[in-house]
């Protein structure tokens, strides 16, 4: 049984299926090209392509998996262009980014169509909602710290799913008080992107909960 999780360059989002013997693939640009296993995981394998292409005959053919053989699929499309919270850049930045940043959003759902795995595909608020579909779900990372404690924190997340996808109950420890909102107040740089860009593992751990085989 294998997942396959695009646009990921940690692999926070597939621990969880890792531990349970899935195969897993990580797939982004930030991974050396060409695809390869990780010598610490044996069933994780890593893939550096760039995402603008289409990916699913490539993956298809050079991992000889079959869609049949995949059973859950997460997605992390770059957001820089297409998130709210960076509205007020949006004509600076010009129609060639706004144009990738869509592009990359397309790789992930058409990559999901072409399967019958359960997915999920996740961005902050963004303007996807207006050019494709509004999110069928939002989360904040605290709503899972009863998984992780270290996830007591605010970032409003969208998901927009399909294929049988099951959205995690909250699971919420009650004794950590009111999350902070160190997204937010994260100094700008690359650390804070990185910072935004992991997947919460408490998210991570009750995804995997919610939707094994």
């Amino acid at each position: 049984m294998i997942v396959v999780s695009l646009f990921d360059k940690s692999g926070a989002m597939v621990e969880p299926w890792l531990e349970a013997g899935y195969y897993c693939y990580i797939v982004d640009i930030q991974h050396k090209q060409g695809i390869y296993s990780d010598p610490n995981y044996p069933n994780l394998y890593k893939v550096g392509i760039d995402l603008k292409v289409s990916f699913f005959d490539y993956f298809s053919v050079s991992t000889q998996v079959n869609a049949d053989d995949v059973v859950f699929v997460s997605a992390f499309p770059p957001c820089t262009h297409l998130a709210v919270s960076g509205a007020r850049w949006f004509k600076g930045k010009g129609l060639r980014a706004l144009a990738d940043s869509i592009h990359l959003f397309a790789t992930a759902a058409e990559f999901c169509d072409k399967t019958d795995a359960a997915y999920m595909i996740e961005n902050p608020v963004s303007t996807i909602s207006t050019y494709w579909r509004k999110p069928d779900y939002t989360f904040h990372p605290y709503m899972f710290t009863g998984f992780s404690k270290s996830d007591n924190y605010t970032k409003k997340t969208c998901l927009w799913t399909g294929n049988g996808f099951t959205m995690p109950k909250q699971f919420k420890n009650e004794s950590l008080g009111s999350p902070d909102n160190r997204i937010h107040t994260a100094s700008p740089g690359k650390g804070r992107s990185d910072l935004r860009s992991v997947t919460p593992s408490g998210f991570a751990r009750a995804v995997f909960e919610a939707n094994k085989l």
